[in-house]
């Protein structure tokens, strides 16, 4: 049996869950909320356009990151940013990137990496910015992509379940918190995963979602609580692990999963698109009114975050003031 508690308190000081805090001093200095254009809060910006919507999404790298594994910082540029297309029920259409290095050989892997992952998932890298004259190497990527029909963070709704899905076929990157699934996987494989969730989206089967970002399922968790106005109770004796420490597993950067909500009518539905490709996933717990994140054995309830007392990314809806 888990210790909620002191898993609880770990979660909510662990610093992939408190590192996206930065994102509410952007947010607050460019003066946006989630009714902005595009929606911040999302995982892509959605614009209306025609019959779908046009999806844009950026990614950064830090640069200790960039210089210390400059193949793999390659390749996570297009991979993260396929992510967040998938994870808004698009697909993705082709990807940029700003790369700084202090000399070509610096650049050379980070170039490979890029190209490696393109060539993978068939993602065509279109242009960008290059400048081979800086004092360390630094890698940003954006891409583009187009969605029939729209997953957003917004749409969670209290009674509906939280499904946790990722792909395990992999192990964790050295001793950090990147679940690499994809070293070793068949091109076509990687390139057939991609169409579960524009298939979910389309088939109007799941309510919310986010792609597991660097806050792991936790901060994944938090965000997408606050952006949908709900709170969301995790049961984490249903979550699944590749080497049993739930703690890092819930803090981990996996290279293909997700966070989804459903209705228990289709949650069921949902879990076999996983299945049949061979992909985890399990309901690890419910969408509930408020606005505490929280972990439950069955018994006890402890928070790890409530975002109406401390606001996490300062997205949460806009409540229209009442008149007399």
């Amino acid at each position: 049996m888990t210790d909620v508690a002191a898993l609880a308190a770990h979660l909510a000081a662990h610093p992939h869950v408190t590192g996206k805090r930065d994102i509410d001093i952007a947010r607050a200095a460019l003066g946006l909320s989630q009714n902005s254009p595009g929606r911040p809060g999302d995982d892509a910006a959605a614009i209306p356009d025609g019959d779908g919507w046009q999806l844009m999404a950026t990614e950064g790298f830090m640069n200790d990151f960039v210089a210390s594994a400059p193949w793999f910082a390659g390749w996570c540029a297009v991979m993260v940013n396929i992510s967040d297309i998938l994870a808004m029920g698009g697909r993705p259409t082709a990807v940029t990137n700003a790369l700084w290095a202090p000399d070509a050989a610096s650049a050379a892997e980070i170039l490979r990496g890029m190209k490696e992952a393109s060539e993978a998932y068939g993602i065509p890298i279109v242009g960008g910015h290059t400048n081979l004259r800086t004092a360390q190497p630094q890698l940003a990527a954006a891409i583009w992509g187009r969605a029939k029909a729209l997953i957003t963070s917004f749409d969670a709704q209290p009674g509906d379940l939280l499904i946790a899905c990722a792909d395990m076929r992999g192990a964790y990157a050295g001793d950090n918190s990147n679940f690499p699934a994809f070293l070793k996987a068949p091109h076509a494989r990687l390139r057939a995963d991609m169409e579960i969730l524009p298939g979910l989206a389309e088939d109007g089967l799941v309510t919310a979602g986010k792609d597991i970002s660097q806050g792991g399922i936790a901060g994944t968790a938090l965000m997408l609580a606050e952006c949908s106005g709900v709170g969301i109770t995790i049961d984490p004796d249903r979550i699944s692990s590749p080497d049993g420490d739930l703690a890092r597993w819930m803090t981990a950067f996996p290279s293909f999963g997700f966070l989804l909500t459903a209705t228990p009518a289709n949650a069921a539905k949902v879990l076999s698109r996983f299945h049949a490709y061979e992909i985890e996933a399990a309901v690890i717990g419910t969408v509930d009114a408020g606005s505490s994140l929280r972990l439950t054995d069955g018994t006890t309830h402890h928070a790890i975050w409530d975002h109406a007392a401390a606001p996490y990314l300062g997205l949460s809806p806009i409540k229209e003031a009442s008149h007399a």
